[in-house]
Formats: C-alpha cells, sequence, structure tokens
C-alpha cells in the first residue's frame, strides 16, 4: 500500500489508556470468547491451515504492524515521542502479540544511519545502526512473550517496488539480506518468519509482478520459491510468508484486487518448498480511506464481501492448503462503511487459536491512508478502531497477557545512594514475597516531577512520561519466593522525595 505519511508528531502526551469503548460507526464487532493461547514455545510451523508451536499446541497471530524502518529513518516512526520499550511494553498490554515490522534493504546498508529518535527518551539507541536498532525491537519484543515477524516492505527508503528486485537492489541482495536476517535470528524463536516482499503488483503498462505466468523476470510464485529455499537453508525454524499479487487473468471475476491482496492463482500454481509446513500465505485488505473499490458500492454490500474474501484470499485455509496471514488490513473509520467493512471483516477472520493470523495496519498515527491504533499523541489509544479488534487479540502467550500471577506480593526498598546538585543515583531492591515465581516481571513507578531517569543497571531501564519502567535481565528472567534483585538508576532532578507507588503489574509493592 502506498504510504502518505502525515506530519510527525513531536511531542509525546502521556495518558492513560482507557478500556475499550464500544464502536461509534457502522457494525458492531461480533463478541468473541476468552481465547486460551497465543504465542506458544519454540519455532512455529503448519499443519495444515492452523500454525501451531513446538509441542503441537494451536498458535495464532494476532498483531499489529509497526512501520518506520523501510523509511528514510530506518527506525520504526514515534520514538521521536516515547521510548522504544514502552512503545512495545503498550502493545503487548493491549493483547497484540505479534509485531509485523517493516523494513527497506537501505536500512540493512552499514552506511545507514537513523535518524527521528529522541536520545534522551531512548538512550539505549544512540550509535546504533538500522540493522541493531531492529535487534532492540525484537529483544523487547521477547521480553513481553511476543512475536516478530520482518517485512521486507521496500528495496529503497523512498517507495516501494512492483517487483522483487530493482536495478539498484538486484534480486541476488534480496536473497542475500534475507540469508544473513534468517541467519542472525537463528535460534531465536522470537522471530518467527520472513514477509518476503511486500505488496508485488502490475503496472500500467502490463508488467510488474504476476502469478504463475513462468516469466522468471515477473512471476512472483517462482521467486518466493528461490528466496524461500534460501531461507530455509539458513534457518529451517522459521516460517516463508509468501503475499499474493493484485492481477490473476483468468480468474473469476474481479481479476484484481489490492497489492498483494490476490491469491486466486494458487490452486492451479502453488507455491513449493522443500519444507512445505513452513509455507504461509499472506494478503492485504483495505476499506474506502485507502481506494473506494466497486465491490463497497454493490447494493448487496456487505453480504457479497465474504464471498470476495473468500475468492482473493479465504480459500487458502478453507482448502487447507496453508495458514494464511492477513499482513495488512486498517481503515480511518471516516467513512460509515468503513466500520461495516471492518465488524464483517473481523467476525470472517474468526475466534481464538484457530481463527486467520492477522497483523492490523497499523501501531502508527501517522498513515495517511488509515491512521493507527495510536492517536497523534503516539500514547492514546484509538478505541474505537481498538473495539473493533480486542475480542480477537490473543495476548502474547495467553491467559492474561504475562501479568502477575494469582497471590503475588511484592516489597520494594528504595534507597539514594548518592546524590548531587544536578542528579543522583538510587536502588530499588525487589523482593518476591509470594509463593510463586514472577516470570519477566516488569517493576513500574511514578518519578517525582522534575526527576528524569538517564541510565539504569540490574534491569532493562526506561522512561515514558512520568513513569519509569525495570523489566527483568535477559539473565534473571525469573524472581522466585523469597528472592530480591536490585536495580539501580541513575536520575537528573531532586532526590527527594522517593517514589512510593512501585508495582508489579497490578500488584502494589509494599515498602521495605
Amino acid at each position: 500500500m502506498r504510504r502518505r505519511l502525515a506530519a510527525l508528531v513531536l511531542a509525546a502526551v502521556l495518558a492513560a489508556v482507557p478500556m475499550a469503548a464500544a464502536p461509534s460507526a457502522g457494525a458492531d464487532p461480533a463478541p468473541a470468547a476468552p481465547a486460551p493461547a497465543g504465542t506458544g514455545d519454540g519455532p512455529w510451523s503448519a499443519e495444515g491451515a492452523q500454525l501451531v508451536d513446538a509441542s503441537g499446541a494451536p498458535v495464532r497471530m494476532t498483531g499489529v504492524n509497526w512501520f518506520g524502518s523501510e523509511t528514510e529513518t530506518y527506525a520504526p516512526h514515534g520514538l521521536w515521542a516515547r521510548n522504544l520499550e514502552a512503545m512495545v511494553a503498550q502493545m503487548a498490554e493491549l493483547g497484540f502479540n505479534t509485531i509485523r515490522l517493516p523494513y527497506s534493504n537501505e536500512a540493512l546498508d552499514p552506511g545507514a544511519e537513523p535518524s527521528g529518535i529522541d536520545l534522551e527518551l531512548n538512550p539505549g539507541l544512540e550509535g546504533l545502526s538500522g540493522l541493531e536498532i531492529i535487534d532492540r525491537v525484537v529483544e523487547e519484543a521477547d521480553a513481553h512473550g511476543m512475536r516478530v515477524v520482518l517485512d521486507r516492505h521496500r528495496p529503497a527508503a523512498d517507495a516501494q517496488s512492483p517487483l522483487w528486485y530493482t536495478p539498484e537492489v538486484p534480486e541476488s541482495e534480496w536473497i542475500e539480506d534475507w540469508t544473513m536476517l534468517a541467519e542472525r535470528y537463528a535460534g531465536d524463536p522470537t522471530v518467527i518468519g520472513a514477509d518476503l516482499h511486500n505488496e508485488p503488483h502490475s503496472t500500467a503498462d502490463g508488467q510488474g509482478a504476476c502469478w504463475g505466468c513462468a516469466d522468471p523476470e515477473r512471476d512472483w510464485r517462482l521467486a518466493a520459491e528461490r528466496a524461500g529455499e534460501a531461507v530455509l537453508e539458513a534457518n529451517p525454524d522459521w516460517l516463508v510468508i509468501v503475499e499474493g499479487v493484485d492481477c490473476v487473468p483468468g480468474t473469476p471475476a474481479p481479476e484484481c484486487g489490492w497489492w498483494g491482496g490476490n491469491l486466486s492463482g494458487v490452486p492451479e500454481h502453488p507455491v513449493r518448498l522443500s519444507e512445505p509446513d513452513k509455507l504461509v500465505y499472506s494478503a492485504h485488505e483495505y476499506a474506502t480511506s485507502v481506494a473506494d473499490q466497486d465491490w463497497f458500492d454493490d447494493p448487496a454490500f456487505p453480504d457479497n464481501m465474504p464471498g470476495l474474501w473468500d475468492a482473493f484470499f479465504g480459500h487458502i485455509e478453507h482448502d487447507g492448503a496453508a495458514p494464511l496471514l492477513l499482513g495488512e488490513f486498517g481503515t480511518t473509520l471516516q467513512d460509515p462503511r468503513d466500520g461495516v467493512w471492518l465488524g464483517e471483516l473481523m467476525s470472517y477472520l474468526g475466534e481464538g487459536p484457530t481463527g486467520t493470523d492477522f497483523t492490523y495496519w497499523s501501531w502508527n498515527p501517522n498513515s495517511g491512508d488509515t491512521g493507527g491504533i495510536l492517536q497523534d499523541d503516539w500514547t492514546t489509544v484509538d478505541q474505537d478502531k481498538y473495539a473493533y479488534l480486542e475480542p480477537y487479540l490473543l495476548p502474547p502467550g495467553g491467559g492474561d497477557g504475562g501479568g502477575p500471577p494469582d497471590g503475588a506480593a511484592c516489597t520494594v526498598d528504595y534507597r539514594v545512594t548518592d546524590a548531587w546538585d544536578a542528579g543522583f543515583t538510587a536502588e530499588a531492591v525487589l523482593t518476591n514475597d509470594g509463593s510463586t515465581a514472577l516470570e519477566d516481571w516488569t517493576l513500574t513507578w511514578t518519578a517525582p516531577e522534575g526527576v528524569r531517569v538517564a541510565n539504569g543497571w540490574g534491569a532493562r531501564v526506561s522512561q515514558d512520561g512520568g513513569t519509569v519502567t525495570a523489566s527483568a535481565p535477559d539473565w534473571a528472567r525469573a524472581l522466585d519466593p523469597g528472592a530480591s534483585s536490585a536495580v539501580g538508576v541513575q536520575a537528573t532532578g531532586p532526590s527527594a522525595p522517593a517514589p512510593d507507588d512501585f508495582r508489579i503489574g497490578d500488584t502494589d509493592c509494599a515498602a521495605a
């Protein structure tokens, strides 16, 4: 999809995230029962149309796109307004279990210098390359039990391409970069797969991408097989995600749909991989805020939509060919038909871990086509959009999204260890007073007025607005009953008064 980026918002406004409200326009989202599983354990694979984890349990992507690394910033957008760790934590708290992360080949170049980052809010990103910032997103997703799909969105930062290669970025470089990424994240189950190329499509002169035309320079299906085999050779654990095209001549009308959204050629020309249980097909689907397609004006709308979706992509799972990922879909909800469309689409995708996988476009508010889950302050949730999605979200790992166990109890001993005119250092010793280990714990507190945390140790420490967050370090993910963990911070501002509202999730910690 063409991205018309809105003006960048350069001021962060900290706001609480309210409970989801009912949609204000269009069809109400269909109710859905709570689902028991989200991201599971270990690498994923396919059993027919169902994704499963390493134990064979069903899993499902219910995620969101966070774009920016494919643009001239070479980094996810919004880091000028918020801290990366807090952004990912909010995604997980809302119930999104997967991040689809677009990038460009240009962003992987050694000379590509990321920009659009407030280093006071993100001191840990200073001096990192575009690839190393992707590493940080993966690390934070892992800390919250989320999964990541890497999306090769563009060859270069300035524009999408109809084909998977350009004169500047040949097919060889495309495959080499995918091989490098597959090797880089081998053994890390957080990154589950490669979305090989975003929105292959035809061009007005009859060229561009095709499906099953047997032209090695245009047939996207054949190119996906070549790249897919290279990815699996480098990392056999990954899923290979293959999008559709826009037009497939010879199929029932309509022959053309959204870029990347037409998989009607698959029954006659399926993607063939040496490991077929690693294949996932993907489609994109949009509302009138992107383009007012003929089907939105059909007198039968919205009853015509399920049949259209079946023809374009739904047949993939209905026939048991492979799992399907609806990799992009979104709307501004400005047209009343869009609310109807989104409600119908979510119902079509289905509930629970056996429903169709999806990643909503987008987290970012600065998509000119759709807006985002977040409003322009990069913090407040658009409740109208979220209400359509929320009943279908499977939190990371299932359950309540990784909060403290029942009966959790904690104590924090906070003390200032040194102070000077402009700042201080302090230590907060967290003790687990409960009877169950605190897995992947996150300690939060409110910074007193005028205090800004510069760095921390003993945990992954960040500050977003007035909230300080300390997440369990990789080397000590669990805090056993009776055990303690010390978190150190260096901050600017006054050392008194001391914070007094330490929490693990919704559990208040007592003062030592």
